[in-house]
């Protein structure tokens, strides 16, 4: 489903070059569960975004179902953002004005004409992530678990076939990653969807079928 080939990401700091990814090559299988590893600046976030077509890279491809998402027009860049990629981050980004049914319904205001639409979509998302009784809560007024699964409702707004999830367990106490950890397996082994998350935490990508190690940019032999 994805496929990555010498994947490099370069940024100029001053007068020197920073190389993030360098020749990253890999290919992801649709149902996968794969974590992304490695330590701080080792380009995690970086390959994780560059799959959402978030940051352009340098140079590689980045394709999906055989296309290079970054040869597509704008517009189609941005439909692939839309409705084929569901991001889940470690910072929620929920919008505090919003209730939890709003902020769930945000992905979909391109997608669905009718707003009973949106509406009932958002129902039935927050209903199966055990929010039903939350739907008019604010983000304030809910438990830190609870935002992240809000924020897993409005990744699957658009039904999207992929999840990529920057550190969805780094704010959590033990049981509540538990928890969010198995609704992403959930997502991969009852829905068939493909999960991509980063994490710094061993615990947590134990819980994937794959474990990728990133150090310096460069991706390490699986199972090094």
């Amino acid at each position: 489903m994805l496929e990555v080939d010498n994947l490099t990401k370069t940024y100029q700091h001053r007068r020197e070059p920073v190389h993030a990814l360098s020749s990253v090559s890999l290919e992801i299988e649709r149902g996968d569960f794969v974590a992304v590893t490695g330590g701080s600046g080792s380009g995690k976030t970086t390959l994780l975004l560059t799959l959402g077509g978030l940051i352009h890279p340098t140079s590689g491809q980045v394709r999906y179902k055989g296309t290079s998402i970054y040869s597509q027009t704008g517009n189609q860049l941005a439909g692939y953002r839309n409705r084929t990629v569901g991001f889940v981050l470690q910072t929620f980004n929920l919008i505090p004005y919003l209730s939890a049914l709003e902020n769930v319904m945000i992905p979909m205001l391109l997608r669905y004409n009718s707003n009973n639409g949106r509406v009932d979509r958002a129902r039935i998302l927050l209903d199966k992530l055990e929010l039903a009784s939350r739907f008019d809560f604010f983000p304030r007024e809910l438990s830190v678990g609870q935002q992240q699964r809000v924020a897993i409702a409005r990744a699957l707004a658009n039904d999207p076939e992929v999840i990529l999830a920057d550190e969805p367990t780094g704010n959590l106490d033990p049981n509540l990653s538990s928890e969010i950890l198995q609704i992403l397996r959930d997502l991969s082994e009852k829905d068939g969807r493909t999960v991509v998350m980063v994490t710094h935490d061993p615990s947590a990508a134990h819980k994937a079928d794959r474990v990728l190690k990133l150090k310096e940019g460069e991706l390490l032999p699986e199972g090094t």
